[in-house]
């Protein structure tokens, strides 16, 4: 069966981001010729592909099974092209990363950094995200690796590899220092103001779940949107909440924050590198997921 090579490179862009104007984007070209060209291609092969709906683009069956082969062998392709255009034997290519405001300050600035040094020739696009978001945006194929904080729930075609485990520490400002002074269960702060990041993060989620736990519901005074923002709130007194602890240890060595022991503990939480098995990854992709781990 002779089919322009063409075709199945425009099926692969399409498949990765789920999108036709995606896909036509990460082309160069348009919607309407990305359009015509699936059409040509199931004609050639005499079978549906695609199903299109509100909601984007599906595989049927047969589109789905051509999908993984096709990803597979255009990843081939890739690593080929890097490794003989590569004269100095270096690394190239894109990789495309969702991730966490958490992640990105306890784990990937400083593996970015290292990674960078070795690898000049890689290029990066970095996209923030909370971690619910970042695996959505995974699953479409937006991004090729997400970087996100636990907890976290992946379907079986995922890998959710652990690098860095951390705790989330309860502190205050000083106007609530006297909270630092004696050990306390966590219902004896249930009154107090809370700062917390928002509804639609899996952080949220996760501490509701611990109040509940232990007979409270969590109503925060104040929700931020990046976690980045958690620690200025609560210097400025504007309530008490967990942050990780090594994002809190140099202001509690400064004396900023102030820690507030508590009997209770929340359960260790991970820093993980999410990608999708059935798409495979790129030489530099295997590499910078081999340098995380």
């Amino acid at each position: 069966m002779d089919i322009n090579y063409e075709y199945y490179k425009v099926f692969y862009y399409v498949g990765k981001y789920r999108n036709i104007t995606k896909a036509a984007q990460a082309l160069g070209g348009s919607q309407p010729n990305v359009t015509r060209v699936m059409k040509l291609l199931e004609g050639a092969l005499g079978c549906q592909l695609l199903l299109r709906s509100n909601k984007g683009i599906a595989f049927t069956e047969k589109g789905e099974l051509l999908y993984e082969r096709v990803s597979a062998a255009f990843l081939q392709i890739q690593t080929a092209e890097e490794e003989l255009g590569s004269s100095s034997g270096q690394i190239e290519g894109t990789i495309v990363l969702g991730t966490t405001e958490t992640a990105l300050h306890l784990l990937l600035f400083h593996k970015l950094k290292e990674f960078k040094r070795k690898n000049p020739k890689v290029r990066f696009k970095i996209y923030n995200y909370s971690t619910k978001d970042a695996l959505e945006e995974l699953t479409k194929g937006a991004v090729d690796i997400s970087v996100v904080t636990s907890p976290v729930s992946v379907g079986r075609n995922f890998a959710c590899k652990k690098l860095f485990s951390f705790r989330e520490k309860l502190v205050c400002g000083g106007n609530y220092r006297n909270l630092a002074l004696k050990k306390r269960h966590l219902k004896e702060l249930a009154g107090c103001p809370w700062v917390c990041l928002g509804k639609n993060t899996v952080t949220y989620d996760m501490t509701s779940d611990f109040f509940l736990e232990h007979g409270i519901m969590l109503k925060p005074d104040i929700e931020v949107a990046t976690s980045d923002l958690m620690i200025p709130m609560i210097k400025n007194n504007l309530g008490i909440g967990y942050v990780p602890e090594p994002l809190a240890q140099p202001e509690l060595e400064a004396g900023t924050i102030f820690d507030i022991p508590v009997y209770e503990e929340m359960t260790p939480r991970t820093v993980c590198a999410v990608y999708d098995l059935k798409r495979g990854q790129s030489r530099c992709e295997k590499e910078f997921l081999d340098f995380l781990k």
